[in-house]
């Protein structure tokens, strides 16, 4: 590692109140979700992925995100964010004062008709009217692409078929891919074989990386990511969430513990550690459960 340049500075894209708690089985009160992205706000954090604008049906803890935007306390200099997956979603995104939406594809088949009932075509085709509707409307797009190493159905993915999944969300006019390994089974060679494969066909300066712990592996993957150019790293606070499509599929991999590699390695991040230790530690009590960084653990003993 010697021999590789990394960044020096990165930005941490806080997923926590979205892909987070979208995933958790206990049902939180608005107000506690407005407490949680508030504090989030006071930590240095500069992008907040707040909730998402999909059927309740489907997604019950994010059917309050109208009302979490009208009364969280925007701070300067912070993106808030959220999801949406169709015009629908995105006309109650702009109604509520979003800052930036992000939409969604899968590079598998199989994840994508399980996930969004459609074929990746289908949902690129479906993103076309959001993606430039938002844009008329001034708000930036962030593009997603999960399974980019392995699906719980197709198995192993081809980094050439992540590359093509991103530049199409690229040309369709989203400023920055996510790349998400959904199901945390990557290790640091395919991840970075992934990388270079993305990097062929989108410049690095507009690509994130998004770890899942399933086998422990994000923050080795990470460093992989920043070796390989990324300096975007998207994680949640207190390893909330996992997929709720992906069978075994743990959290995400924890902000703190990102945060502790990133101190360890003297990259500027600009968020305060023990604040995100904080938040973690008050928003587990809320959910009734232990609280999954390694570093937060530590650091509250």
């Amino acid at each position: 590692m010697s021999n590789v340049s990394l960044p020096t500075s990165a930005r941490i894209f806080e997923v926590g109140p979205r892909d987070g708690l979208q995933n958790e089985a206990e049902l939180l009160s608005v107000k506690d979700k407005v407490e949680l992205v508030n504090r989030l706000s006071q930590s240095g954090l500069t992008n907040i992925e707040a909730g998402s604008f999909v059927s309740p049906k489907w997604v019950p803890q994010m059917a309050s995100s109208d009302q979490l935007f009208q009364q969280i306390n925007r701070q300067t200099g912070i993106t808030y964010s959220a999801l949406t997956p169709n015009l629908q979603g995105l006309d109650s995104a702009i109604a509520s004062g979003v800052d930036e939406i992000a939409v969604f594809a899968a590079a598998s088949e199989g994840f994508s008709q399980k996930n969004i009932n459609c074929s990746i075509e289908q949902s690129l085709a479906r993103f076309e009217a959001v993606v430039e509707k938002a844009r008329h409307n001034n708000i930036r797009v962030r593009g997603y692409v999960s399974c980019v190493i392995a699906c719980p159905y197709d198995g192993a993915i081809s980094p050439q078929q992540v590359a093509k999944v991103s530049q199409q969300l690229i040309n369709l006019g989203c400023y920055e891919i996510s790349l998400g390994d959904t199901i945390g089974v990557g290790t640091a060679n395919n991840v970075r074989a992934m990388i270079e494969a993305v990097k062929s066909r989108v410049a690095v300066d507009r690509l994130a990386i998004h770890c899942h712990d399933t086998y422990g592996q994000a923050v080795a993957n990470i460093v992989a990511a920043l070796e390989a150019g990324i300096s975007t790293i998207d994680s949640s606070v207190a390893g909330l969430g996992g997929c709720p499509y992906a069978k075994g599929a743990s959290g995400n991999v924890a902000t703190e513990d990102v945060l502790y590699l990133l101190n360890g390695l003297g990259i500027e991040t600009g968020v305060n550690l023990e604040s995100i230790v904080d938040t973690g530690n008050f928003i587990s009590k809320r959910l009734n459960r232990v609280n999954q960084s390694k570093a937060a653990n530590a650091l509250s003993n």
